[in-house]
């Protein structure tokens, strides 16, 4: 055999002769070739994400103007509905309802249709109400409310809520001015309409551009007469510049600028809004028509500066990490190929020197002999290519019974081996290499043409004809040339060692049968005195419980950990630790996070005993309790659930009361009640049976909790008697959110039923006032509203 091997290639195809200079350079051409391909890569994927991106933030900046639109018209619309379905609306009930709505809007305002006839007595019964110097007006060349001319037909602005200092322009002609004039003509179509761009009056000159929001008012007595014109209109004055830019970030924080064109006139548009801050120069840009009552108008949105500089691309410095890695690989590839040239040098001159040293062990090898014949215990016998012993230790002797003169010379390996498993091998390693293999070469086979080393179990024949079970290590014997000159089989007695496996095999199938039919897992668990934990046993259940073989956990038994809940993983070590102190009794209930199942509840029992050496053991079982869990869950629901409406019930709501009227006696803070009892709700089950009834009192139900808040909590007290608790809200807002329940309630109809009306109370949380006194107030003021006619609200009592 050559002692020269083959050296490989470098990478493959480079030899190992070339210089490592070359090499370096080589590789680090191949690093700027992929840096530069990465590089370019990554460059269209961040176009490509910021295009993304810029698309995200301009759909959610449509969204948000688009939702500002159509909360200006329903808010409006709730206004105009607010006077159509009235018989008379005063100034304070205007103020009332109108004052909650002036966020993002300048100001609200009713304009009533006044003849000719009727403009000297309107002016005196507007006097009347307290406006002294009223008078019907209209704006001078100079900009200036003046006494109006004479007119056939007048809409005065009669109620005006405003938010600009310079006041309500109040008995203003909107008939006056063409475009004021031709959005009220497109209102008496019975839409609502907007005005193109125009100078808002008594408006801060912040905020004076912008346009007028008109929706008619039609009386119902009058609302079937088709010719009738409206008796007057509700109108939104609205400032772009402060709907759009309320609640949007500073101009220098602000990914994204904002234009919005009016497109009411096809030779120029004007631009109703402009974000202070300046469009970037970048090709990304989008634009939408959003419609606001009868007008369509242009949103145009570019990026700007401050998106750019928070979307900047990384290329510059993945082009300066890949030069930097290709140049430290090229180095280092140069420092390896060096090193391994020089080291190759240095094999060659130790080879020589161990040709000079083979000598030396030549004289040892009779030194070996006398170790081998010492081997008592193992059973030493050598062959030549014949397979003829040619040595017979003296653990072959004893583990036979053969002496080495009986056998060397005169006895092969083969004549050692029970016969029929030579044979099985043999034409077992006849059908895996496609060729004959005699018997004599089938227990050498494994070592010699595989070039193995593994103990292989085989049945030898004592002298005596009994059997005896061997592990056999087989390897040949080479001469110093390296020519195959013989075998040489080393055997190990493992008779005992086998029994003793079967046995325990035996006992270990006998316990996973019984394991199997036991709900859940059997463990055993173990805790050094240095406080480790380590499993000594689990059975097959253990991996349903925690989705883990039951070997993962023999080896490690902190696997168990990972998969406890982090909220239960402290409690569960400081029980086991508690129960080691203790020698008491191991019980705990707690979830599982597993990856296939999910989150699962498990309960775990297990009594301790003290080891010897220190430590404790447990032995216990573990089971499966989520449906329990389940279970108790469903019946916790179902006792703070009313049945028919699918609201909270009595008890859910006494147990949220208690528990924020402790907050705001603890820490201070608002809270607010609101009771509602449904008004003739005995003649709603006497007309129409009480399985409309029940119908009502879901309908009612579905309406008051679409507008309720999220932390708002709505309870069925019994019957037809309702509650609302209001965390973090004074009695002022929850006579406005009361209002507006009451709006909603009245204001849609029930099928089969018609309007059904309630009768409200509200009641705020006062220092030192209990639950009961709480609720006495509340149930106070339905009692008012009972007593005042029903459908109605009434402010809780003092």
């Amino acid at each position: 055999m050559s002692l020269h091997a083959v050296r490989p290639k470098i990478l493959g195809f480079i030899s190992e002769d070339v210089s490592a200079w070359l090499v370096a350079l080589l590789v680090l051409l191949a690093g700027g070739i992929l840096t530069g391909l990465l590089a370019w890569a990554t460059l269209n994927l961040f176009h490509h994400q910021l295009r993304q991106r810029f698309q995200l933030l301009a759909s959610e900046r449509y969204s948000r103007i688009e939702e500002r639109f159509e909360d200006q018209e329903q808010r409006l619309d709730g206004l105009r509905r607010f006077f159509a379905n009235s018989e008379s609306v005063s100034r304070a009930e205007f103020d009332g309802y109108t004052q909650p709505l002036l966020h993002r809007t300048q100001a609200y305002s009713f304009a009533q249709r006044v003849t000719r006839e009727e403009r000297p007595a309107f002016e005196r019964e507007v006097r009347a109400q307290g406006l002294s110097d009223f008078s019907i007006r209209e704006l001078n060349p100079a900009g200036a409310l003046q006494l109006a001319a004479e007119r056939d037909e007048y809409v005065v602005v009669l109620y005006s809520q405003t938010q600009s200092r310079l006041g309500s322009p109040l008995g203003y002609d909107l008939l006056a001015q063409p475009l004021r004039r031709a959005t009220l003509e497109r209102a008496d179509q019975g839409r609502m309409a907007v005005s193109q761009p125009m100078h808002l009056v008594n408006v801060e000159p912040t905020y004076a551009r912008g346009v007028l929001l008109v929706a008619p008012v039609i009386r119902r007595q009058s609302s079937e007469l088709a010719t009738d014109k409206p008796f007057g209109y509700v109108m939104a004055v609205i400032s772009m510049r402060q709907l759009l830019a309320d609640g949007l970030p500073e101009a220098g924080r602000d990914y994204l600028t904002v234009r919005i064109l009016d497109l009411s006139t096809s030779d120029q548009h004007e631009v109703l809004f402009e974000s202070t801050n300046p469009p970037a120069a970048s090709e990304l840009s989008a634009s939408r028509l959003l419609r606001l009552a009868d007008h369509d108008y242009q949103v145009d949105i570019q990026p700007s500066e401050a998106f750019l500089q928070a979307n900047h691309s990384s290329v510059s410095s993945l082009v300066v990490l890949g030069g930097l890695l290709s140049l430290l690989l090229s180095a280092l590839l140069y420092v390896l190929v060096s090193q391994r040239q020089r080291a190759l040098k240095m094999v060659e001159q130790r080879t020589e020197e161990l040709r000079a040293r083979e000598q030396e062990l030549r004289g040892t090898h009779g030194q070996l002999r006398g170790v081998l014949n010492a081997a008592t215990q193992v059973a030493i016998i050598a062959t030549d290519l014949r397979g003829v012993i040619s040595t017979f230790n003296a653990g072959a002797e004893h583990m036979l019974g053969y002496s080495a003169a009986d056998v060397v010379g005169r006895m092969t390996l083969e004549n050692l081996h029970f016969p029929r498993e030579l044979v099985a091998r043999s034409a077992e390693l006849s059908a895996r290499y496609g060729k004959l293999i005699p018997t004599c070469q089938a227990m050498l086979v494994e070592g010699g043409e595989e070039g193995g080393h593994e103990a292989r179990e085989w049945t030898l024949v004592r002298q005596d004809g009994s059997h005896l079970t061997v592990n056999m290590l087989a390897t040949p014997v080479l001469d110093e040339q390296g020519l195959w000159v013989g075998h040489l089989a080393i055997c190990i007695d493992i008779t005992e060692r086998k029994r003793v496996h079967e046995a325990l095999a035996a006992r270990d199938l006998l316990l996973k049968k019984l394991s199997a039919h036991v709900p859940g897992g059997i463990y055993q668990f173990k805790m050094e005195f240095d406080g480790r934990f380590s499993v000594i046993y689990a059975s097959d259940g253990i991996r349903d419980i925690y989705e883990l073989e039951p070997e993962v956990l023999l080896l490690n038994a902190e696997a168990i950990f990972t998969r406890i809940h982090p909220q239960d993983s402290t409690r569960v070590r400081a029980s086991i630790r508690a129960s080691a102190d203790t020698l008491s009794p191991w019980r705990e209930e707690y979830r599982v996070q597993l990856p296939v199942g999910g989150l699962r509840w498990v309960r775990g029992e297990a009594t301790p005993e003290e080891l010897p050496g220190g430590g404790v053991l447990w032995h216990g079982y573990i089971s499966d309790i989520s449906d329990l869990k389940r279970v108790e869950e469903e019946l916790r629901a179902l006792s703070v659930t009313d049945s028919l409406t699918g609201i909270h019930n009595r008890r859910y709501f006494q147990e949220r009361l208690t528990m924020e009227m402790a907050r705001v006696e603890r820490g201070g803070g608002e809270l607010s009640v609101i009771m509602l009892d449904i008004d003739h709700f005995k003649r709603i089950n006497d007309q129409h049976g009480h399985a409309v009834g029940d119908r009502v009192l879901q309908a009612v139900c579905e309406r008051i909790g679409h507008r309720l808040r999220r932390t708002d909590v709505f309870c069925r007290l019994g019957g037809e008697e309702f509650m609302v608790l209001c965390p973090d809200i004074s009695g002022e807002h929850a006579h406005v959110l009361a209002l507006q329940l009451w709006q909603a309630l009245r204001s849609s109809p029930i099928e089969g039923v018609g309007t059904v009306t309630a009768s409200f109370g509200i009641a705020s949380w006062q220092v030192g006032e209990g639950a009961d006194a709480l609720l006495l107030r509340a149930d106070s003021g339905v009692y008012a509203a009972k007593q005042a006619g029903r459908d109605r609200v009434e402010v809780q009592p003092h």
